[in-house]
């Protein structure tokens, strides 16, 4: 186990260990990740070995499958839920694995991540008991703790590449911990400005870490003028390359534009509200240094690597609900401070707190800068935590009764802290209702999973989402699709919920009065239990964010209507979708066949985001829902309509240009001919957009 700070070169290491397993034929390795960005970062990290012989696969989605073609691979990167899901598969090639690499062990300590990392590392561990543990972590107070519990050999170290120095800024002068004072030569009030400009003349970047989606925001948005100036002309051209990529990057939205912005004035932001794609663009034009500054939420701290020589963290509290305004850990500001330093191009790192007062200066040395990272806590204890993985632990037969499972307990790191006898309670209620909702059953003294307890386990869904699907279904009718269904989906656990805003209640009762009978469950009395009303309500707005996107709204006014952002609403797509496709094989599972050919077609609208009648349009690669929507609306409404036509008649409609029209066309089975591409007229303008044809107006 190698507890290092950030940027000190874990990956490495692991790389390393890889490549030995490798040559030496021992086995394949699997390295596990939190996040599906950092997957695909470590899996273009170890593709570079490739020329020497070794495959490497990236496995992230899909949840209902073994991916038994992972088998032809050497090097397989997954997220920690997919690896937990091909456990619950009982993927045949697991029992090849010789080296498993857990990155970030230290996020066991998170409630939502943590209890699944811990479960896959444990089950690990059962199945492959010679197989080689790399765990790597931040630095951790106890982490001769996770070491001894995989028992594995603890390597502590505070060496990184790039010196790091921590320190405090107060009235427009640095204190760092070694007790040197720097003074910022520029001055101006808003510090976050004086720290950006003045790290930007001397030939560095910035990352700044704020609490808040709207405070990432307002500060890009402060930092644009100031930054601008400091442009070089290539610098300009560059980005305005980058520009153009975002724009191909999805539907033009305000947020796309804003970002666009600011992105042409070298400064961005980024948060869970973008999507994928935009995030990946920000990302790495931060690495190419062409953008100086990049204003984040904390998630950038847990996810790819992305270090600038200053990181100001210019936020320590967040917003906790039921709690209020809550100082951050010692740990997640370690991880923040961890990214400042960029090998081969600083000397040295700086981090960076900012005070208003002298006392509160003193507070942040002691609380953060001078202070030891937290001690972690295993998670797994909770009965939601554990009721997915009692399940797939009997399901996947690696437990035949309680005291089988009280075993896969004692093997966790939970077991490890507090010791089997302090959740026995616990397990004992999860069984409870494992068999009272027919997952689980008792035979002959030996604890079964049912049909329907096996195929939950493998649909990677909560219990408790199986059973409100399951109890819905038998409910419902083909009257109840889309809005039922998706009211449904959206009551389970699994589903995020949208919060309530004052001005909802009004179109959301009004919609509800309207559609009441295409409703499988009613609301609870609004003056019985206004609580559980409330709550109602929130699982029904969430819904019609999902209706409003299969229904063709704009992203941009769903963003408006729902204040969210394109990650968001991308997030909400993938999870209905994996919610609807449970149903469809939950429905299946127990004879609902009336209901199947239905969510079979609520599923491809969700995934595209489409009517009805656009589905065979938008089964051709290419064709989205923007595309789709152009071609009916010029009388190309089935595939036999496309084939009809010429390429030179597709190149005319809207959106569609040569590259996609040559594409639809070869998916149709036709080959295109020279004389059909000469017949194209020449398009008006080559070459490079001018910035202004991209850029909004104010």
């Amino acid at each position: 186990m190698l507890a290092i700070p950030t940027a000190s070169g874990k990956t490495f290491v692991a790389e390393l260990c890889t490549l030995k397993h490798f040559l030496e034929g021992r086995g394949k390795t699997l390295y596990l990740v939190p996040l599906r960005a950092l997957a695909s970062e470590k899996f273009e990290e170890f593709k570079k070995y490739e020329p020497l012989g070794i495959r490497v696969a990236i496995s992230t989605g899909d949840y209902d499958s073994s991916d038994p073609w992972l088998e032809r691979y050497d090097v397989i990167v997954a997220t920690n839920e997919k690896a937990d899901s091909l456990l619950r598969h009982r993927a045949h090639w697991i029992d090849q694995v010789s080296l498993i690499v857990a990155d970030e062990v230290h996020l066991i300590n998170e409630s939502s991540r943590g209890p699944t990392l811990e479960a896959v590392l444990a089950r690990l561990k059962q199945v492959n008991p010679k197989a080689q543990f790399l765990a790597l972590s931040a630095t951790i107070k106890n982490s001769e703790e996770i070491a001894e519990w995989l028992d594995a050999k603890l390597v502590v170290s505070d060496w990184r590449p790039v010196p790091l120095r921590e320190g405090v800024f107060l009235h427009g002068k640095i204190f760092f911990k070694d007790g040197e004072v720097a003074e910022v030569k520029v001055k101006h009030a808003d510090a976050a400005v004086a720290l950006t400009v003045d790290v930007i003349r001397a030939g560095g970047q910035i990352l700044i870490f704020t609490n808040s989606r709207q405070s990432a925001v307002a500060i890009a948005k402060r930092l644009q003028e100031h930054v601008a100036p400091l442009l070089k002309r290539a610098e300009r051209a560059e980005l305005m390359r980058v520009v153009q990529e975002l724009f191909s990057a999805g539907e033009r939205t305000r947020i796309s534009e804003l970002l666009a912005r600011l992105i042409s004035s070298g400064v961005a932001f980024h948060h869970a509200g973008l999507s994928s794609e935009q995030r990946r663009i920000v990302e790495n034009a931060f690495r190419s240094l062409l953008l100086k500054a990049v204003v984040a939420t904390p998630t950038l701290a847990a996810g790819v690597n992305l270090p600038a020589r200053r990181v100001v963290i210019y936020n320590y509290h967040r917003y906790e609900p039921g709690k209020g305004q809550q100082m951050i850990s010692v740990l997640e500001e370690k991880q923040m401070a961890g990214r400042a330093g960029r090998p081969r191009y600083d000397d040295f790192g700086e981090a960076v707190l900012i005070a208003r007062t002298e006392d509160e200066m003193e507070m942040l040395f002691e609380y953060y800068i001078l202070a030891e990272p937290e001690r972690i806590w295993s998670k797994l204890g909770s009965e939601p935590a554990l009721r997915s993985h009692v399940l797939a632990c009997v399901a996947s037969g690696f437990a035949h009764s309680e005291e089988g499972v009280m075993e896969f307990i004692k093997n966790t790191f939970y077991g490890y802290q507090f010791g089997e006898h302090s959740v026995r309670g616990t397990v004992a209620r999860v069984l409870e209702f494992l068999e009272r909702e027919k997952m689980l059953k008792l035979e002959d003294h030996m604890l079964q999973a049912t049909a329907f307890g096996r195929r939950v386990s493998e649909l990677y869904i909560d219990p408790l989402s199986a059973v409100v699907l399951r109890d819905g279904l038998f409910k419902a009718s083909k009257n109840s699709i889309p809005i039922g269904l998706l009211h449904l989906i959206c009551s389970t656990p699994d589903m995020p919920k949208l919060y309530l805003r004052r001005r909802d209640w009004e179109p959301l009762e009004s919609f509800l009065n309207s559609h009441r009978q295409e409703f499988i469950t009613l609301p609870p009395d609004e003056f019985e239990d206004p609580e559980a009303y409330e709550y109602f309500l929130m699982e029904l707005k969430t819904a019609l964010l999902i209706y409003d996107w299969i229904e063709e709204f704009p992203e941009d006014t769903i963003i408006e209507r729902y204040d969210v952002g394109s990650g968001d609403i991308r997030a909400f797509i993938e999870t209905a979708k994996w919610l609807i496709y449970s149903a469809h094989e939950l429905a299946k599972l127990f004879g609902r066949n009336d209901l199947l050919a239905p969510i079979r077609r609520l599923l491809s609208r969700v995934e595209h985001g489409v009517k009805e009648e656009l589905l065979p349009l938008v089964s051709l690669r290419g064709v989205g829902r923007v595309r789709a929507r152009a071609l009916y609306q010029v009388g190309y409404r089935t595939l036999e309509d496309l084939r009809a036509a010429s390429l030179a008649e597709l190149v005319k409609v809207p959106t569609i240009g040569v590259e996609t029209a040559k594409l639809i066309k070869e998916q149709l089975g036709e080959a295109i001919s020279e004389k059909e591409l000469q017949e194209i007229p020449e398009p008006k303008r080559r070459g490079q957009q001018v910035l202004e044809d991209y850029l909004p107006k104010e």
